[in-house]
């Protein structure tokens, strides 16, 4: 009876117009559950194989800013000649006028990760401002995510409040992992006024409070007990029921010894 679902299907066809391959999933499907009632949806192989097949479709696409982002001839012409001319503003300026404006989406997203790749902050605040006059720019977390990864790598706090504000200017909201990823970035790199400022902000965010970001803070915290404690605090608050490590207290002190050397 099964061999015979797909001929039964390919005559009915023959007779009538061509179904759409949606109509035809489901009268393989109708088929196959009148043939075996005691399936439950999806148990039979053939069953899997038709109800399985609407969801990659359905599925959303990737953010620009998360896809493999690949360089074009034309955008590693444009790279190289952004490095060339860095040091001369007005030439700089006036390429990126009548050459990089006219850069392919594609060109102009991976010219951009690659500055970022490279810690080229300059160049980067450039075509970040490039890229948001873009008639197909629209506002991601993504993009904002990489740029503030990026400065706070680079300990550029100017330019991080300037992308900070563009975000909040655009409603742009950020998840609690990438909250996260940006303020252990900021506290690696010795910036722990603003990773705090940012915890703030995740603090008031109205996605829900999530364990894992919190751990990650708190261990970039190691250098700054009276921080840390702020934020183990709050920890324990919104999760009363979980435990956290509290490393012996010399380690905090040899932490703060060799944070004392690199500021001397």
């Amino acid at each position: 009876m099964l061999r015979l679902a797909p001929n039964l299907v390919r005559r009915t066809s023959s007779r009538t117009p061509a179904p759409s391959s949606s109509s035809l999933n489901f009268s393989v499907c109708l088929l196959l559950q009148n043939t075996f009632p005691q399936c439950q949806q999806g148990d039979h192989p053939f069953q899997k194989r038709y109800f399985s097949s609407g969801s990659k479709a359905s599925s959303p696409s990737l953010s620009i800013w998360r896809r493999r982002k690949e360089m074009g001839k034309e955008g590693l012409i444009a790279a190289k000649e952004l490095k060339r001319l860095r040091s001369h503003p007005l030439r700089l300026d006036q390429f990126i006028r009548s050459n990089v404006s006219r850069l392919l989406k594609s060109d102009l997203v991976a010219v951009l990760a690659e500055f970022q790749r490279q810690d080229q902050v300059f160049l980067s605040m450039k075509i970040y401002d490039v890229v948001r006059k873009e008639i197909w720019y629209r506002p991601d977390m993504f993009f904002y995510r990489d740029m503030l990864m990026m400065l706070g790598r680079n300990k550029k706090v100017d330019e991080a409040k300037q992308v900070w504000g563009d975000l909040k200017r655009e409603e742009v909201l950020f998840d609690q992992h990438t909250f996260g990823d940006i303020i252990r970035a900021f506290l690696d790199n010795g910036l722990p006024s603003e990773a705090m400022e940012i915890y703030d902000e995740m603090r008031q965010s109205p996605d829900p409070p999530i364990s894992l970001p919190f751990r990650v803070i708190l261990k970039g915290l190691l250098p700054y007990p009276e921080l840390r404690e702020k934020v183990k605090d709050d920890f324990l608050e919104l999760f009363p029921d979980m435990i956290i490590y509290d490393p012996p207290e010399d380690l905090f002190e040899d932490q703060e010894c060799k944070r004392e050397n690199e500021d001397d």
